[in-house]
């Protein structure tokens, strides 16, 4: 994840807007209020956008410092600092996105309309200009993400919850966890259902029908074709969801039995093994082929080249260096936190950083010498890499060509961290037969497959949920609705509108949108296999590796040196020569797995 990398998106994204938004207009500060105003110029546009993007970049560069010193030495003093940073950043970023409204319906250059229209689509959840309304919709998200951060069940975490859930095959304690956290949720309802009136409001003043068509609006089209094209690309990948989906029920039929799982129905939500059945990794040990075939173990293969955290890192930095991106600077290995400290506490969730928007570089992470954190680094340098790229930009440029592209370019990478490149870089003799080829694709489809119909979900619940369609008297009852219809999950005891089981998953009450990941989950194969392309690659998708190959290299440098400057299907087509989003690489790389499944599922009922 690129923590900064959003950094003053998701600053704006926070509804901490105790300030007015009534400011002075642009340009020269408070006019006369007995004047009438003048029909705003491309010139003015033009001078009042330069001013924005140098006043964001030098107030993202201060809230950066002020974050990176507040995750990496928590206390109530770095805490106030990096508030105060991010308030000061909030606070202009609302003006700006406030003032740019003077010159809508003002004929302008593409690049300055673009520029525009981003600096309004900053805001995640716009409020509305009422001074007594701001107030109220800061409290009611600090009240919100409060109540989901200090949630606990008789006593324990999410995070001690969530261990329960992984590792635990017995039925009723699962449930007793999983009903346990949603204990936290039910009285976030009516706060959450005030913010959603407060953010369309807010949205409205800006132009937009409701919040959701807002949020479908930062992806270059018009909000309803982009609806569509997520069903699309969903229409894609659902036979081999659905293909996973009856292989691992027919699996926890015979784990629970099948009063319990029913072989043709839906799966309880309960025994996936993650809190929220996003993600189905932790219970591959009941899915997986028999035998497994010839495979290998990265974490044992570190430890037996003693592999330190930095070395960790430094294997990461030469695949890209591989590729042909220059090296890291010294300030990265001076000023990351690869370890974590023994004197303080710190966030040791792994992220990237371009603290100040240039090449101050760097990582934060507690890295463990494993297999997870091995490829973990490649993705977290991945958005390094893509950050540098583009910091020649505008700062309003400096961005991913949509949210999704970030993630999908650490993870395109990751997909390179196979057998193949393992054996260049010296850490495996040689590659497995392909007796373990199954059993590998099971296990990385269990996250990546299974993952994608509540990617697309969270969303579709919240769109919902803006334009009115799902009243709060309908808010549980459409949630587990769409879980059914896109996961093929259910509640496993009866739920009602007192529930509110959506606040129970960060995003909601967070209010992060969430179609990013979805997008990132199909577009990381889509590059994968462009770039393995590029290289002359010929052989299975899901072998591929691009390490070593400056032609792939300089293809996926001139794509992510764009940043935001162009409509993301100009981005993608510089990548992939496509214009569209396309599942059908996904679908290439697991086709083996395909194959396996429909031969495990004969005899048995596919879909739900």
């Amino acid at each position: 994840m690129s923590d900064s990398t959003f950094r003053w998106r998701a600053v704006l994204g926070a509804v901490a807007v105790v300030l007015a938004l009534t400011v002075s207009p642009w340009p020269g500060g408070r006019a006369d209020a007995g004047a009438p105003a003048a029909d705003p110029t491309v010139e003015e546009a033009r001078a009042f956008l330069e001013a924005a993007n140098a006043r964001l970049l030098e107030l993202s560069n201060r809230a950066g410092r002020a974050q990176w010193v507040q995750v990496t030495y928590i206390n109530p003093d770095t805490e106030a600092i990096a508030a105060e940073a991010n308030e000061a950043l909030l606070a202009a970023g609302v003006e700006l996105a406030k003032q740019a409204t003077r010159f809508d319906g003002l004929s302008l250059p593409a690049d300055l309309a673009r520029q525009m229209k981003l600096l309004k689509l900053a805001l995640t959840l716009p409020a509305p200009s009422d001074p007594e309304a701001q107030a109220e919709q800061a409290r009611l998200e600090v009240e919100l993400k409060g109540m989901y951060g200090t949630g606990k069940y008789e006593g324990r975490a999410l995070g001690e919850l969530e261990k329960v859930m992984a590792e635990s095959r017995d039925y009723d304690e699962l449930l007793g966890v999983w009903r346990g956290w949603r204990t936290i949720s039910p009285p976030m309802k009516p706060k959450y259902t005030r913010t959603v009136e407060l953010g369309n409001a807010g949205a409205r003043e800006l132009g937009f029908a409701d919040l959701g068509a807002m949020w479908r609006s930062k992806y270059d089209m018009p909000p309803d074709d982009f609806a569509a094209e997520l069903d699309r690309l969903w229409g894609q990948v659902k036979p081999l969801y659905d293909a996973l989906h009856a292989h691992v029920r027919a699996r926890l039929a015979e784990a629970y039995g099948k009063d319990k799982v029913p072989a043709d129905g839906l799966i309880p939500a309960h025994l996936l093994g993650n809190m929220w059945a996003q993600e189905w990794g932790f219970i591959y040990p009941l899915v997986a082929p028999p035998g497994g075939g010839r495979t290998y173990d990265l974490t044992e293969l570190l430890r037996k080249k003693d592999v330190d955290e930095r070395e960790l890192v430094r294997i990461g930095e030469r695949f890209f260096t591989s590729l042909g991106f220059a090296p890291l600077p010294e300030t990265f290995w001076e000023r990351s936190l690869f370890t974590k400290p023994e004197d303080r506490e710190v966030v040791c969730h792994a992220s990237a950083w371009d603290v100040d928007n240039d090449q101050d570089l760097r990582i934060k992470m507690c890295i463990k010498i494993d297999a997870e954190d091995f490829v973990t680094v490649h993705h977290e340098l991945g958005h390094n890499f893509y950050q540098r790229a583009y910091r020649e930009q505008p700062f309003l440029y400096r961005d991913s060509a949509n949210d999704g592209f970030h993630e999908a370019v650490g993870d395109a990478v990751a997909l390179s961290v196979n057998p193949s490149y393992l054996v260049r870089i010296g850490l495996l003799d040689e590659e497995p037969d392909t007796s373990g080829d199954t059993a590998l694709l099971l296990r990385t489809a269990m996250d990546k497959v299974a993952f994608l119909p509540f990617g697309l979900l969270i969303d579709q619940w919240r769109w919902k949920v803006f334009s009115g369609e799902v009243p709060p008297d309908r808010y549980n009852a459409a949630w587990w609705e769409l879980r059914e219809k896109y996961q093929g999950i259910r509640a496993p005891v009866p739920r009602t509108e007192a529930d509110f089981d959506p606040g129970a998953k960060y995003h909601i009450p967070g209010y992060t949108p969430y179609t990013r990941y979805f997008l990132a989950r199909i577009l990381q194969f889509q590059f994968h296999r462009a770039l393995c392309r590029e290289a002359g690659y010929e052989g299975p998708l899901y072998r591929c590796s691009i390490y070593g190959n400056e032609k792939a290299g300089a293809k996926l440098k001139s794509m992510l040196a764009m940043g935001q400057s162009r409509p993301w299907p100009d981005a993608l087509e510089e990548l992939t020569g496509q214009r569209e989003i396309d599942a059908s690489a996904l679908v290439e790389y697991f086709q083996p797995l395909q194959a396996w499944l429909d031969e495990q599922n004969r005899g048995r009922k596919v879909g739900f």
